[in-house]
């Protein structure tokens, strides 16, 4: 089973790049980047560290069912924090549990207080699907005695 840095390699040879706020911009900047970049979330980070993430659902969950402006409201108000991290040891299977269990789609790695990279649930899901392909075509292989 990989690890995190080992799905980070796989991600950074497809050019996949993290996208960030700062808390201090306002929600209506964050929409436009997520519209622009096609993701549905962005990290906030302040100072270099990672303060929090926004989310459309926090958009639609904090912003518009109260009636708020997305221009003049700051991410900080509107951010999920603190941010649920992991590290590069961790393996697929304890980060779709963690996902799981805390209701996240998106799951920033960081090491040493350093900003790795982005998990979604897509990705986990891809490369729990892939692996699970590679054993049954190991099993299929052991079976026929090959």
């Amino acid at each position: 089973m990989k690890n995190v840095a080992q799905l980070l390699k796989l991600k950074a040879s497809q050019n996949q790049q993290v996208h960030t706020i700062g808390p201090h911009q306002m929600v209506m900047d964050a929409l436009r980047l997520m519209a622009e970049k096609n993701v549905g979330a962005l990290l906030v980070v302040e100072h270099g560290e990672v303060v929090g993430i926004v989310s459309e659902r926090d958009y639609a969950r904090k912003l518009v069912l109260q009636g708020r402006s997305s221009v003049g409201t700051p991410v900080k108000d509107i951010m999920s924090h603190p941010v649920i991290t992991v590290d590069t040891h961790k393996n697929i299977d304890y980060c779709m549990n963690l996902m799981t269990v805390s209701h996240l789609r998106h799951l920033p790695v960081v090491e040493d207080g350093v900003l790795m990279g982005l998990l979604s649930i897509g990705d986990l899901v891809k490369e729990a699907i892939a692996e699970q392909a590679d054993l049954i075509r190991q099993l299929e292989e052991y079976i026929r005695g090959g």
